[in-house]
């Protein structure tokens, strides 16, 4: 790769790492090429976009980007690094618990969630059990219209006994 391709790749990297506020990076090294290709699948099911990028250039994007929080991401930049954009904040992380069943790997090293730093693999958890924009959209919507439907179920109730009476 000569320099014009790298700036251009670097380039391309700060455009993304600016337009998302959802990412994660992974290690799937020692993961066969037959497991990498069912964990691309997987993830390309869930709208979520892998892509294996190279150290030195994905710390140079981060350097330039925006959001200065991102450079706590740089310690976690070593060996090999997947990095995984998606715009669901727990998506990720439930597909890596999911498919490593009976292994390790991939292991998230780092993610950047809704201006939140998650370093190491013992946050996975944490990410799991974060709720999406829609999910708490639902639960708040859940939450206002219980009230109403127990008004509602008392008048009916009410209006049936006067109805009996």
């Amino acid at each position: 790769m000569n320099k014009t391709e790298k700036t251009q790749v670097i380039e391309e990297l700060v455009e993304k790492l600016n337009a998302n506020n959802k990412i994660y990076l992974a290690d799937c090294s020692t993961l066969t090429v037959e497991k990498v290709n069912a964990f691309r699948k997987q993830c390309f099911e869930k709208k979520v976009s892998v892509q294996v990028i190279k150290n030195t250039l994905l710390k140079k994007a981060i350097e330039r980007a925006n959001d200065s929080k991102l450079a706590e991401l740089i310690p976690a930049l070593k060996g090999e690094t997947a990095l995984i954009f998606t715009d669901t904040s727990n998506v990720p992380a439930k597909i890596m618990k999911e498919f490593r069943k009976g292994g390790k790997k991939p292991a998230l090293r780092a993610a950047y969630v809704e201006d939140m730093i998650f370093i190491g693999d013992e946050q996975l958890d944490a990410l799991v059990g974060l709720k999406s924009k829609n999910e708490l959209i639902g639960e708040v919507i859940a939450l206002l219209q219980s009230p109403i439907q127990r008004v509602m179920g008392a008048l009916e109730n009410k209006g049936g006994s006067e109805e009996a009476a």
